[in-house]
């Protein structure tokens, strides 16, 4: 299973972000407004709350041609290895371990 917000991550890193962008859409001249909203898209889902900006800031970065800071890696998967008894370091699997807990409150 690909975690397509990582491989998005990955590509805007490498300075491929276009990659991320629909080929039709992307041949438009439109192309660094995409990008900066991917950047921004990008900030506001790295792995630490304390480093996402806020709307306000958000709204700012979006509406101004600023120097935007580089994004950190996202923080929306957890990467782990996963390993069957008996089989070999060559059919080892990576995937994505999402855990969430959901509490009903209800009158007595």
């Amino acid at each position: 299973m690909v975690n397509w917000l990582l491989k998005a991550w990955k590509l805007f890193m490498e300075d491929k972000g276009y990659e991320i962008i629909h080929a039709p859409i992307r041949d438009t001249s439109n192309l660094s407004s995409m990008l900066r909203s991917i950047h921004v898209g990008l900030l506001c889902v790295q792995k630490s709350p304390d480093e996402r900006p806020n709307m306000s800031y958000v709204v700012q970065m979006l509406s101004s041609e600023s120097t935007l800071p580089l994004p950190k890696m996202p923080g929306f998967f957890l990467e782990r290895e996963m390993v069957d008894e008996g089989s070999s370091s060559s059919n080892n699997r990576k995937c994505s371990i999402n855990d969430v807990t959901n509490s009903i409150v209800e009158a007595r």
